[in-house]
């Protein structure tokens, strides 16, 4: 063992008890969370608007401070951005985390110089608590490498921008720079599959022992080692390889290929950053729920999804969540985001300690016939019944067919990249959408009810997802597919890649 895995074990477990000391008791630790903002932000503009100055609890905030999306804060956030301080926090941000929006455009996210911290510590606490859990150190002995966006910042009215990921790249400390991979100058690459290229040459024979980045691009990653090493396996590539993080999304959809492009299974941790702060990571191997940060400088609310759409939704705090329902994620923030839906979904599986999973996106949804079908449900049906029966899946997605062009009912179309494909497609479907069924019983007596027919999976040819996104210049970094929409734009788009 070397010395940084030998040194890193004490100092896990002196993390891990920090940890633990707030974990448990994660609801007064919101409470501690929610009166500091409050009292740091009051003499901003924001905090005057909303008369941050007399609130004393948290049903005095709801009464003062709506949800809002982006759009909503957007007129604060625009003076932030031109340059004024004490807007929306004290000072001006130490960052901009710069992110496509749909109706938007760019989105520029403030990043403060109390939120950066966190999402640094979060990262590192994610790996510490796995060191301390398994006794694995070893990893820290050899090379990582992170499949991120650029590191290249610009700068907007004396406030550096860039994307979350290559912000994080400037900021890793000097003792893991050494370990550390791609190279800088690699990371800077723009085109993403020329910057691939470039990782595979620059760590085809490196002693790589942990991956981290979003599991499609990984998996193209993989497939380029494969190449360039003329058919190997990634176990025999990186013969030490022992962890993968991920996060962004789901992973079960692609571990099944990317297990077996690696040629074993790998430990994993699921983490949950974002731009507006880094909200959960998973702290088991015998667990694959999240542990919500409960003291990193954010204060969470939750709506009911089912709500979320309504004049005046319920908001709850953490001690109020029940379990085993689907929640919209609202951010309180150290970098002055106020009420801020952050669009996602999650659901609680455990109040003591509390523990999430990452369910979708609230307007990632189907609901052309009054199904609200989510994220979570088609995942699980193909996923599930992919599992059974072997088959791997490289990328899908989903959309409502309201006017089928062969006549008849309309149905959910299914566009579906396989890595190994169902021998008997017609079967595979109906197994697909009998497990949906089961999932969702508004979707289960639209079918029955013959308003709706059974699904339809339209098999794509290999690298049409990639071939889509190139096409829509957003090929790797942090960019996804969605999984489900209420419309045909991506549908329409992939049709012609149909086998």
């Amino acid at each position: 063992m070397g010395l940084k895995a030998a040194l890193s074990k004490p100092f896990a477990a002196f993390i891990v008890r920090g940890i633990n000391k707030w974990k448990f008791k994660a609801a007064a630790a919101q409470q501690q969370v929610f009166m500091k903002l409050i009292r740091e932000a009051a003499h901003t503009s924001f905090g005057k608007d909303h008369d941050f100055a007399s609130i004393k609890s948290y049903a005095d905030f709801k009464q003062r401070v709506p949800v809002r999306d982006y759009e909503g804060l957007r007129p604060y956030i625009d003076r932030v951005v031109s340059g004024e301080a004490d807007v929306m926090w004290k000072g001006k941000p130490e960052y901009f985390a710069k992110t496509s929006g749909t109706t938007s455009g760019a989105k520029y996210i403030p990043i403060s110089k109390e939120s950066m911290p966190e999402h640094l510590k979060a990262a590192r606490n994610a790996l510490l608590t796995y060191i301390h859990e398994t006794g694995k150190a070893d990893f820290v002995n050899g090379k990582m490498i992170f499949l991120q966006g650029s590191p290249v910042m610009t700068v907007k009215n004396g406030i550096k921008v860039g994307r979350l990921s290559g912000i994080v790249a400037n900021l890793v400390p000097a003792y893991l720079q050494r370990n550390r991979m791609p190279s800088y100058k690699t990371n800077c690459i723009e085109d993403w599959e020329t910057k691939v290229d470039a990782i595979v040459d620059e760590t085809v024979h490196e002693d790589m022992r942990l991956i981290s980045g979003i599991p499609p691009w990984v998996q193209m990653y993989f497939d380029r080692l494969t190449d360039k090493s003329g058919g190997k396996k990634i176990k025999d590539i990186f013969k030490n390889l022992q962890l993968f993080v991920y996060g962004g999304v789901n992973y079960e959809p692609y571990r099944a290929k990317i297990e077996g492009s690696i040629g074993r299974q790998i430990d994993s941790i699921e983490t949950y950053p974002a731009s507006e702060g880094f909200i959960a990571y998973q702290d088991s191997q015998h667990d694959k729920s999240l542990l919500l940060l409960a003291n990193a400088g954010m204060f969470y609310e939750f709506i009911p999804a089912a709500e979320y759409y309504n004049d005046n939704p319920v908001r709850l705090s953490l001690e109020e969540v029940a379990l085993d329902e689907n929640y919209a994620l609202v951010l309180n923030t150290n970098a002055g985001l106020w009420g801020y839906s952050i669009g996602d979904t999650v659901k609680f599986v455990s109040k003591n300690p509390y523990k999430i999973l990452v369910t979708g996106r609230i307007k990632h949804f189907i609901s052309a016939f009054g199904e609200h079908v989510i994220g979570e449900e088609v995942e699980h049906a193909l996923w599930s019944v992919a599992q059974r029966e072997g088959l791997s899946i490289t990328e899908f997605t989903v959309a409502p067919q309201i006017n089928p062009p062969e006549g008849g009912l309309p149905y959910h179309e299914w566009f579906v990249e396989f890595g190994t494909a169902p021998v008997d497609m017609v079967a595979f479907s109906r197994e697909v959408d009998e497990t949906l069924q089961q999932k969702n019983i508004y979707y289960h007596d639209l079918i029955t009810g013959k308003v709706l027919q059974p699904l339809v999976i339209r098999s794509l040819k290999k690298n049409a997802f990639v071939d889509y996104m190139r096409a829509e210049g957003k090929l790797g970094g942090q960019n996804k597919v969605p999984r489900l929409s209420n419309d045909r734009k991506i549908a329409d788009s992939l049709s012609s890649f149909t086998i």
